[in-house]
């Protein structure tokens, strides 16, 4: 996949800026490539049937979901590629555009720590 641009973070931050879509995209994630049918995306997302294919044709054109037929089941799977490359293109610029390690190890230890520090008004 080619470097993603603002242009193309932009409609995929946007399809996941909804509270049950998100869900939904985690739900997948979760499943890993073998995917789900949407009947169990529905029983562990929450979210009625009846408005899962919106979220899922939402998530399709964005690029974060795919599906496939398997005899009568359409099953839907996450486009890792796609979020890798919005991972990729929001840590683009991370630890000063040096290559780094997971966030949890950068240093970003003495912020926290000031953060942590400030007392709050009663």
């Amino acid at each position: 996949m080619r470097n993603m641009e603002t242009s193309d973070a932009v409609p995929i931050l946007a399809a996941l800026a909804q509270p049950t879509r998100l869900n939904v995209f985690r739900v997948l994630v979760q499943a890993g490539p073998v995917g789900l049918p949407a009947g169990r995306i529905a029983e562990l997302a929450g979210v009625p049937p009846s408005s899962l294919s919106f979220h899922l044709k939402e998530l399709s054109h964005a690029g974060l979901a795919g599906s496939r037929q398997n005899g009568r089941f359409v099953i839907y799977t996450a486009r890792f590629e796609t979020m890798n490359g919005l991972l990729a293109y929001l840590t683009d610029n991370c630890c000063g555009g040096n290559p780094c390690t997971p966030v949890s190890s950068c240093d970003l230890q003495p912020v926290v720590k000031k953060t942590a520090s400030r007392k709050e008004p009663a």
